[in-house]
């Protein structure tokens, strides 16, 4: 599983995309899970890094959940539309 930080604001996206980047190979799973629940500060880059994080599993031929997402958050998804890519891991 991988695991958010609590904070991801524009200013620590870069280093936490690439901190999941490298964690995201290491999975042997065929699911990535990615554990949001310490994240309490954040900003819509969290969306993109999430995103992208997205992105990369799923050129990895992995599914992709996100674990624990902030209510707020989740209703930053839906004013994006894209709340329907960030589905909730189970």
């Amino acid at each position: 599983m991988l695991v958010l930080p609590a904070t991801l604001t524009h200013r620590e996206a870069s280093a936490c995309l690439r901190m999941l980047e490298q964690s995201l190979k290491k999975v042997t799973t065929p699911q990535v899970v990615v554990d949001a629940s310490a994240l309490t500060a954040f900003d819509t880059s969290a969306l993109a890094v999430l995103l992208e994080c997205r992105r990369e599993a799923l050129c990895e031929n992995k599914s992709f959940a996100v674990k624990d997402l902030p209510q707020a958050l989740v209703g930053m998804s839906k004013l994006y539309g894209v709340d329907g890519l960030l589905p909730a891991a189970a």
